[in-house]
């Protein structure tokens, strides 16, 4: 069984590949739906999706990606326009399912594929309601743990017995979880006194040690680090939009600096920019570091 899938796997790779993003975008059609229902208290499940008139909404009108382009960003029931963000989570999350097979084993980016899931949940509510559900930050944390258990790859220990990579792993994952909370969770103290007002949400702490349980403790510094650096670039960039639109006019909406602004989703990137470009450089950069202070 196993011998015919690598079989496959090995001869026909560009099917993979392409089930890969075919499946990170069916599965971000139903992230859709987390992300808009959860924060309402409503069941994910039941009703199906419906359209915000009130009706249902037919499986043609329903397909990942395509449906937005094919109805031109409009309800076949009611003509209403919808967001374009259905189609980008659809296509965000298919393209990062793709990304995560690339660049990892198979078991490995089945990890990472939950793994990029749940941040991309907790991104989009972050940013729509300023707050990160417990079921996905600590979610991240439980269901790290477990998986490190059982796919020690996930943080890269292979060459050792069963036992032993399992054991080895869920240290990682523990480390991971204590460092990255604990350190957010003293500079977000550090800002609140300092500024006088609480610069941090808890949410972002527990976030941190959710991803720490994935990354272990370095990925959870560059995720932290990263994350600041990819939010100030972004940051950046909406504020140059916001001043082209204005045309010149101050309408006083112009600034961002010194607004609440959501950490989560810095986070989130700079996690799987980890994980799917810099877990190697990072990771020996880190082991460098040790050396020298040892």
């Amino acid at each position: 069984m196993i011998e015919d899938f690598i079989s496959v796997y090995e001869g026909f790779p560009l099917l993979f590949q392409i089930f890969a993003f075919v499946f990170g975008a069916i599965v971000g059609s139903f992230l859709n739906v987390c992300i808009y229902r959860i924060p309402a208290e409503k069941s994910i499940i039941s009703p199906g999706s419906t359209c915000a008139c009130g009706k249902a909404i037919a499986w043609y009108d329903n397909l990942p990606i395509l449906s937005w382009f094919i109805l031109r960003g409009k309800a076949r029931c009611c003509d209403q326009p919808y967001s374009f963000r259905y189609p980008f989570v659809e296509m965000l999350t298919g393209s990062l399912f793709l990304a995560a097979w690339l660049t990892h084993s198979p078991a490995k980016s089945a990890c990472l594929m939950l793994f990029i899931s749940m941040l991309i949940c907790a991104s989009f509510i972050d940013f729509d309601h300023m707050e990160i559900p417990d079921r996905f930050s600590i979610g991240l944390a439980f269901s790290g743990l477990v998986l490190s258990v059982l796919f020690p790859s996930l943080h890269n220990i292979e060459r050792s017995l069963p036992l032993t990579a399992s054991t080895q792993s869920l240290i990682e994952s523990l480390l991971g979880i204590l460092i990255g909370s604990g350190i957010i969770l003293w500079l977000a103290l550090v800002a609140e006194l300092v500024l006088r007002k609480e610069a941090m949400g808890f949410g972002d702490v527990k976030l941190l040690g959710g991803i720490g349980a994935f990354t272990g403790w370095q990925g959870a510094v560059f995720s932290l680090m990263g994350g600041s650096v990819i939010g100030l670039f972004g940051l950046c960039i909406w504020m140059l939009i916001k001043k082209v639109r204005a045309k010149g006019k101050d309408d006083g909406d112009n600034q961002i600096f010194g607004k609440h602004t959501p950490f989560g989703p810095m986070l989130a990137a700079g996690a799987i920019v980890y994980f799917l470009w810099g877990e190697r450089l990072v990771n020996d950069y880190f082991a460098i570091f040790a050396e020298i202070i040892y």
